[in-house]
């Protein structure tokens, strides 16, 4: 008896665990640089001073390393504006990314995990993520995204281990 309720157990802790994250096989980081409309994001405290128009722009330095710049609108209109650095982690893909908007005299001592977890084939619309899924963002070339679309994104969340429900819209 013991051992079918351990069994019983195991199985259950085996199942409930959540699959590791998967990336996008390949992105082609020419097509992603350029500007990206905000979607969706799951709420967090480094951007909670937003309520509408968050973009991310990325371009290619000389040196190989992404520069990023996110900005908003905050509730009294004035624009917030980050800017930081992307870099590759993983150069088979592409599809791993870590990105540091902390820097001590050009020494950045953070990083955040950047995953593409879905994207586009035209690069039209893209899925960021973590692995601890405790972040996430819907991100877009372009202001809003159609129903169809949508369903497919909140799909591949789901597949992902993501609740599309911890999603909240940004207004643009």
């Amino acid at each position: 008896m013991k051992a079918i309720i351990f069994f019983i157990i195991l199985s259950i802790n085996i199942f409930s665990q959540q699959q590791p994250l998967k990336t996008v096989e390949y992105v082609d980081i020419q097509k992603y640089l350029g500007l990206w409309y905000e979607i969706a994001k799951i709420p967090n405290r480094f951007q909670s001073q937003c309520v509408r128009g968050t973009t991310a722009k990325y371009s290619m330095k000389e040196n190989g390393e992404i520069e990023v710049i996110n900005s908003c609108i905050e509730e009294d209109g004035s624009t917030d504006r980050t800017e930081g650095i992307a870099r590759i982690v993983d150069k088979k893909s592409n599809a791993k990314l870590e990105v540091s908007f902390f820097s001590i005299l050009g020494w950045r001592p953070i990083w955040g995990d950047y995953w593409i977890i879905g994207l586009d084939t035209n690069y039209q619309w893209a899925i960021v993520g973590t692995p601890s899924r405790k972040y996430g963002w819907i991100l877009s070339r372009s202001p809003k995204l159609g129903k169809e679309t949508l369903d497919k994104i909140f799909t591949i969340l789901r597949e992902q281990g993501y609740n599309p429900k911890e999603f909240e819209f940004s207004k643009q």
